[in-house]
C-alpha cells in the first residue's frame, strides 16, 4: 500500500521496476520517451542513447537552466520488486536505483507541470545520461554545445537540501606484480626463487593506505584511497605457484598536492618492493589513470539562492564540497552554445541511504519535499539577479 500519493512517488516506483544497469538503459529510456509523448513533453535521444528534453522558454528575458540526471544504476538486470517500509521505499534483495531515478522523477514531474501550468521562465533543458556509474560515457558523448544554459543542477546528491560546489578528483591506480618463475605447489614449493605473486601483492598492499589518507582540521575527508578489486590465480586451482596478480584502487582528492603525496607514497612502496626482489624474483609496477579532475565553482549566486529557498521551506541547507565523482566534473570542462563555461552544482533532493548496496532506500517524504524544493528553486532562479560571478 502506498502511504502517500504524489506524482513523484508514482513515477519513481514505476521507473525503479525497470532494470537499467550501466550501458543497458534502453528499456528505461524507451519508457521515459513514452511518458514524455503521453504528456506532451518534447524528448529525443541522441546518437549515444542519452535523452534531451527541452522545455521552451515562456519569457526569453529570463535565464535558461539545465537539469541533469543519469539513467543507469549500480546493479544488474534481474527483476526489481519495490516495497514500502515505514518512511522508506526499498527493493527486495537488490539495489533500489534511487541513485539516480529520484532525480529523473523530479525533473520529469517538473517538466510535466511546466507544460500543463506555464509560468514565466527562461526554459529548462533536461539531460538524462547513460553510464554515469562506470565511465560517465553518456555525458562525455552528449553534445553540451547545443545547450543554451550555463547553470547546471545535477540532481544526484544524497541528502535533501544539500548543494555541493566542489568535488574530489577520481584517479584509478592499478598495481601489478609479476614473478619470473612459477611452478608446482608441491614439488617446487621449497624453491626460494619461486615466489607466489598473490602473496607478494598482499604483502605490498598491507603497507599501503586504505580509507582516509588525509583529512583537514575539521575532520573533513580531503584525500582517500580504496581497494576496488584484487585478481590473481584461480580460486579452484591450488596446485600452482601464481606468477601474476593485480589490484585496483580508487584515489579521490579535493587537494591536488595531497593527491600527489599519496601517489608518491605508492610509488615509493613500489620502488622498495622492487629493490627487495631485484634478484630476478619479482617486479611490481603501477599505472595511474585520472578519470575526473577536481571540480570547483566559485560563483556564489546559486548557493546564496539555494540557502534562501531552503530556509523559506523550513529546510536546513547544507552547502559544501563532496568527496564523490559526478557529472559536474565533466560539465565544468565544457562550454554551452554561447561559448560560456558551465557552472554546475550537485543538488540533493531526497534522503537516499546506503547507496550502491542491496540496503539502498529512499525516504519518500523527503523525495516529495525535494520536488517542492526543486520547483521553488526553479521559480526563484527565474527571478534571480546573480550576486557574484566567477567564470
Amino acid at each position: 500500500m502506498v502511504p502517500m500519493k504524489h506524482d513523484v512517488i508514482d513515477l519513481f516506483c514505476e521507473m525503479a521496476k525497470i532494470p537499467s544497469p550501466s550501458l543497458c538503459e534502453q528499456a528505461l529510456a524507451e519508457w521515459i520517451m513514452l511518458y514524455c509523448t503521453d504528456n506532451g513533453i518534447p524528448c529525443s535521444p541522441d546518437n549515444y542513447g542519452n535523452l534531451y528534453i527541452p522545455i521552451p522558454a515562456t519569457d526569453k528575458t529570463k535565464p535558461p537552466l539545465v537539469l541533469s540526471a543519469h539513467m543507469d544504476v549500480v546493479g544488474d538486470d534481474s527483476p526489481i520488486i519495490t516495497y514500502f517500509e515505514g518512511d522508506f521505499i526499498r527493493a527486495r534483495g537488490r539495489t533500489l536505483g534511487a541513485d539516480d531515478k529520484v532525480g529523473i522523477a523530479q525533473a520529469l514531474v517538473l517538466a510535466k507541470d511546466l507544460i500543463e501550468n506555464p509560468v514565466p521562465h527562461g526554459g529548462v533543458e533536461i539531460v538524462l545520461t547513460r553510464d554515469e556509474e562506470q565511465e560517465m560515457s553518456g555525458v562525455r558523448h552528449f553534445d553540451t554545445g547545443k545547450l543554451r544554459a550555463k547553470y547546471v543542477f545535477v540532481l544526484d546528491g544524497n541528502r535533501l537540501a544539500t548543494i555541493e560546489t566542489s568535488g574530489a578528483s577520481y584517479t584509478v591506480a592499478k598495481i601489478n606484480v609479476d614473478t619470473f618463475k612459477g611452478g608446482h605447489s608441491g614439488s617446487d614449493i621449497g624453491d626460494q626463487t619461486r615466489e607466489n605473486a598473490v602473496k607478494l601483492l598482499c604483502d605490498l598492499v598491507a603497507g599501503l593506505p586504505q580509507g582516509v589518507f588525509y583529512s583537514d582540521e575539521d575532520g573533513k575527508i580531503v584525500t582517500s584511497c580504496n581497494i576496488g578489486g584484487i585478481c590473481g590465480g584461480d580460486f579452484n586451482v591450488t596446485n600452482v605457484i601464481n606468477i601474476n596478480a593485480q589490484i585496483s584502487y580508487s584515489i579521490r582528492s579535493s587537494d591536488a598536492e595531497k593527491e600527489e603525496e599519496l601517489k608518491t607514497f605508492i610509488l615509493d612502496a613500489i620502488e622498495s618492493f622492487n629493490e627487495e626482489y631485484s634478484n630476478n624474483i619479482a617486479r611490481a609496477s603501477v599505472i595511474f589513470e585520472e578519470t575526473l579532475s577536481i571540480f570547483k565553482v566559485e560563483d556564489k549566486s546559486i548557493p546564496d539562492l539555494f540557502k534562501l529557498v531552503a530556509q523559506g521551506l523550513g529546510l536546513d541547507p547544507k552547502i559544501g564540497e563532496g568527496h564523490v565523482g559526478a557529472e559536474t566534473h565533466i560539465y565544468q570542462k565544457r562550454t554551452n552554445a554561447s561559448g560560456e563555461k558551465f557552472l554546475p552544482y550537485i543538488f540533493g533532493t531526497a534522503d537516499i541511504l546506503n547507496k550502491h548496496s542491496i540496503d539502498e532506500c529512499v525516504d519518500y517524504k523527503t523525495m516529495v519535499k525535494g520536488f517542492e524544493f526543486l520547483k521553488a528553486m526553479f521559480v526563484a532562479f527565474n527571478g534571480m539577479t546573480p550576486v557574484s560571478q566567477a567564470e
